[in-house]
């Protein structure tokens, strides 16, 4: 994986080639996209988007990985770790449900898994850019209100990972498999009310 990435050049048309590649990727998917159409889309000529990198795969890996980091930075900016539980999973949920049924979300956790198979680095580094990135995260806000008695979790890690999943119940499924389009705000509130009703009951001190 990390040959791989280290054969990515960066320089002044680097973010040029990544934008048209994302938006490619995303109308296309992996095998649709023609690396005619991310040169067109990127401004740039045939010649200039080789010189980038090297293949196809390894701009999606570029791609997924850069997006997926962007949306882990976003899902801390704002985590304020000496707020409450009951205060700061809801917000810390809704943006974990934000995500994954945005359309970039639902579209590289598609091609990911398709690709898995011939290109498990492909789903390898979107995880971990990605999901295990803002479990990580979670972990360590978990382990911090833990060890002020806000919480009581023996296994700090299992506990983020039950929290990520109770956000994605009904919805994100549904998504994924094409079973709805629209999902309104309180659809989406009931789901990150219920999983920190659900953590917390399983979790909080005052249970």
């Amino acid at each position: 994986m990390d040959e791989t990435h280290s054969s990515i050049k960066k320089g002044r048309k680097y973010a040029q080639v990544i934008e048209g590649a994302r938006t490619v990727f995303l109308r296309d998917g992996f095998e649709g996209a023609s690396v005619d159409d991310i040169a067109r889309e990127a401004k740039v000529s045939k010649a200039t988007l080789y010189s980038y990198v090297p293949d196809k795969r390894v701009l999606f890996l570029e791609v997924a990985g850069l997006e997926a980091t962007r949306q882990a930075d976003a899902f801390t900016e704002r985590m304020d770790e000496n707020q409450p539980p009951h205060v700061l999973l809801p917000s810390a949920g809704r943006k974990i449900l934000d995500f994954l049924l945005s359309d970039f979300g639902t579209a590289v956790y598609r091609i990911a898994v398709a690709e898995s198979l011939r290109f498990p680095e492909v789903a390898q580094r979107f995880y971990e850019s990605g999901p295990g990135l803002v479990q990580k995260r979670l972990s360590q806000y978990l382990a911090t209100a833990t060890a002020r008695g806000e919480l009581v979790i023996e296994d700090i890690e299992l506990a983020a990972e039950q929290f990520a999943e109770l956000c994605k119940v009904r919805l994100v499924p549904m998504r994924i498999f094409q079973m709805v389009h629209d999902i309104d705000e309180a659809q989406k509130q009931e789901i990150v009310d219920s999983a920190v009703a659900m953590f917390l009951a399983r979790y909080g001190t005052s249970r």
